[in-house]
């Protein structure tokens, strides 16, 4: 469990579309306290999750290919099949786009038009917008390994508490620079915006089949074993 939850929380930390989500927020007027908000819902609405996963077990993990546990495999191993089929089509689509050389003006005109938007968003459309950007494929992967948690060990809550914070690690950094040196931090930022926005494609491509493939082969050996 410990390992899938670590790769699951790295894909979930580094998705491109959050984090770039993220930086837009911090970076319109009132951007610290936005950003706290879309943190505060994204944290409640995972924990949500992972708490309707353990009230259904009860904090027992399901015996070995008992039913549950075959299910949370499966569920599992749809998920991973549906990240790697994401992440051809994704790569296929580029590579067509490539070749048809299409103009990169108007992406940048399209960051900067959702950057006029979120410039005059409210903290409670801000909250609204952490839940909703969130990877749901990937939360539900970690909510599927959740399953086999047992909170009859102390280890079981750190190593929740460790994948909540891993999943949250980036927009955390980002909120905390942003708070306490918010001039070098806009700049560094807005830097990032851009090289994610350059590099969105190959980012989602990368995370979807990393994910994807993880996730497909630990189905497998503990739907088989």
């Amino acid at each position: 469990m410990v390992l899938d939850l670590v790769v699951i929380g790295l894909a979930i930390t580094v998705f491109p579309l959050s984090v770039t989500a993220f930086v837009l927020v911090l970076s319109t007027r009132g951007g610290v306290w936005k950003g706290l908000v879309f943190i505060l819902a994204w944290l409640a609405c995972f924990v949500a999750v992972i708490a309707a996963v353990l009230l259904t077990t009860g904090g027992k993990p399901p015996a070995p290919h008992s039913p549950p546990s075959t299910a949370s495999s499966a569920v599992k191993l749809a998920i991973g099949v549906g990240l790697v089929g994401y992440g051809w089509y994704r790569h296929r689509s580029r590579r067509r786009k490539r070749a048809g050389a299409a103009p990169s003006s108007g992406r940048h005109k399209s960051s900067g038009g959702l950057m006029a938007r979120l410039d005059r968003i409210s903290l409670w459309t801000a909250a609204g917008l952490g839940p909703l950007l969130q990877p749901w494929g990937l939360v539900a992967a970690g909510a599927a390994t959740v399953v086999s948690a047992d909170l009859s060990h102390t280890s079981s809550y750190l190593v929740l508490f460790g994948y909540v914070l891993l999943a949250t690690s980036s927009l955390l950094a980002m909120e905390i620079y942003m708070t306490f040196a918010p001039d070098s931090a806009g700049v560094r930022l807005d830097k990032l915006r851009v090289w994610i926005t350059t590099h969105q494609e190959q980012a989602l491509v990368t995370v979807a089949l990393v994910a994807g493939l993880f996730l497909v082969s630990r189905s497998i050996a503990q739907l088989t074993s």
